[in-house]
């Protein structure tokens, strides 16, 4: 049995492809690096993730990409003896533009090195490549139309103006012939993240469409010809929770159709889980899977006889879920960063962190700002539960105000939570909050528990928080003296979610937990981190 989501936590985008018994799924990434997260399964059941392939400074340098831009809807297939990876690197969000440009990666193998990256174009995002059963390669991708009024937060359907067509050259490495519009997308607006596949003479067309939010769907068309004119599915959206506000799959949509070697059909989606009582999508936009039959009319359908989503779906061989609370330590000892971690936007990590100056540490070099664009020393891992505690101990001697190290609840610039210790003029070393409560587009902070609570010159600090749903409350001890101490008021957890701030689109990652260390007076200071632990409350 397959529990959905089987991909917890900010797995947005799932592009799924078999090899053999092996199956991958590549989810997006945005601003996060190592970029795309694959993970494999033989069963449907349990996932591991196995490689971020966008690795190298001339694979993906991100720096200076606006939040929630970045890696953008990969698509990955298997044609020719090798993987093929697609990608949009997105490096404007706000106003009318998107600039997003569009590449292929290559790799004989999902866990090998990949190759460089293939300029392909920059019409729109969401770019997928379709190998046809005659040799041919096409790609797809929507167009995006900035002669309209569609700002960040506010789509606008006139601004995805259709899914483009193009024959790709694997011998030229570019684009060749006409580019043809194939799907100008249903009523429900806003089409783009197209997939092709080709089944008994027909070529089908999924897309996702009505934005996404809670009006996502996965909408879907066919045609014997590539280049259309494509049908609609008899009920226009083969996935969708639109209608109905009670399913626990949310904003279920953007995904890919899947075929077992024996022949039974499945579908990826992305989807949110959202909590009361301001339908807040805390963990992000998550990956589910699932079942499908194909009926007499030609046409794919949920084997539940509608289109909204299951949570339980049958799997494959009999295997089902492990059940029990998860809590992951995380030592630092292995003189690399666990799998679990990843950092934003830079490709020269060691500026920001390293396991080696001290092993057994994860040091972290303070450099810009907590939010900034450009090099934040910034380590998390990704929130998969809506109740959590994470536990750090750090050791840091700040000789300025301007020097903060800690723990936090992060999810971007505008949406953040953190306990750190950092130096105040009166009290000394002292362990603060510092809090952006969604407020967009000034980033304005707030200080919780104002200046803070003195704490001896001196030694390791341990930091913790405890998520319980909406609520976040920080705690804070000197290592091996005294008991846990909570410090600043309950906080609003529920501001750390897609919706939280501007609203649902304004912003479409997910919540991560982690360290930080920042030193805005240029000087570098590092903080060294020796554990990390994360455990479902």
């Amino acid at each position: 049995m397959i529990r959905n989501p089987l991909l917890p936590g900010f797995n947005p985008d799932p592009s799924i492809c078999r090899v053999g018994a092996d199956y991958y799924i590549a989810t997006s990434t945005f601003e996060w690096y190592p970029g795309v997260q694959i993970h494999h399964s033989r069963d449907l059941v349990d996932w591991t993730l196995v490689r971020r392939p966008l690795e190298r400074r001339s694979q993906l340098d991100m720096r200076g990409n606006p939040d929630s831009c970045g890696i953008w809807a990969p698509c990955l297939s298997y044609a020719d003896g090798q993987f093929w990876l697609v990608y949009t690197d997105v490096k404007r969000f706000d106003g009318n533009f998107k600039d997003a440009h569009n590449y292929i990666v290559t790799s004989p193998s999902i866990e090998g090195e990949w190759s460089e990256p293939v300029y392909v174009n920059s019409s729109g995002f969401d770019p997928s490549l379709f190998h046809d059963d005659d040799g041919r390669k096409w790609f797809v991708n929507m167009q995006w139309n900035h002669r309209t009024e569609s700002f960040g937060g506010s789509p606008k359907s006139p601004a995805f103006d259709g899914i483009l067509l193009q024959e790709w050259d694997p011998a030229t490495k570019a684009l060749k012939g006409p580019i043809k519009n194939i799907f100008a997308g249903s009523p429900l607006g806003l089409v783009e993240g197209p997939h092709l596949f080709k089944r008994d003479g027909w070529y089908y067309l999924t897309t996702a469409e009505g934005g996404t939010g809670y009006d996502h769907a996965v909408t879907m068309a066919r045609s014997r010809s590539i280049e259309g004119p494509y049908e609609m599915h008899p009920n226009m959206h083969l996935i969708t929770s639109k209608d109905h506000p009670g399913a626990i799959l949310q904003r279920a949509g953007h995904g890919q159709y899947v075929e077992t070697p024996d022949g039974q059909a499945y579908h990826t989606h992305l989807c949110g889980r959202p909590l009361p009582p301001k339908r807040r999508c805390t963990l992000g936009r998550e990956t589910s899977l699932q079942k499908c039959v194909w009926r007499g009319d030609g046409w794919l359908y949920l084997e539940n006889g509608t289109s909204v989503p299951d949570v339980d779906v049958p799997g494959l061989f009999g295997a089902v879920p492990v059940e029990k609370p998860m809590r992951s330590e995380y030592n630092f000892d292995g003189g690399t960063l666990p799998a679990d971690f990843q950092w934003l936007r830079t490709p020269e990590p060691a500026r920001i962190f390293n396991l080696t100056d001290r092993p057994g540490h994860l040091r972290l070099i303070a450099r810009e700002s907590i939010g900034s664009w450009f090099e934040q020393s910034l380590v998390a891992r990704r929130q998969e539960h809506h109740s959590f505690r994470a536990e750090t101990v750090v050791e840091f001697a700040p000789d300025t105000y301007q020097q903060v190290a800690g723990l936090t609840h992060y999810y971007n610039r505008h949406k953040f939570h953190a306990v750190a210790v950092t130096l105040h003029e009166t009290l000394g070393r002292c362990v603060t909050i510092l809090s952006c409560n969604g407020d967009y587009p000034n980033g304005r902070l707030s200080f919780p528990a104002e200046g803070g609570v003195p704490i001896a010159s001196e030694g390791r600090v341990q930091l913790a928080m405890e998520i319980r749903e909406n609520d976040l409350q920080f705690f804070w001890q000197t290592e091996g003296k005294g008991a846990w101490q909570p410090i600043g008021p309950i906080l609003d957890a529920g501001v750390i979610s897609d919706e939280g701030g501007r609203g649902e689109h304004g912003s479409f990652t997910g919540a991560f937990a982690g360290v930080f260390a920042f030193d805005t007076s240029g000087r570098a200071k590092t903080a060294d981190f020796d554990w990390f632990v994360y455990d479902e409350l």
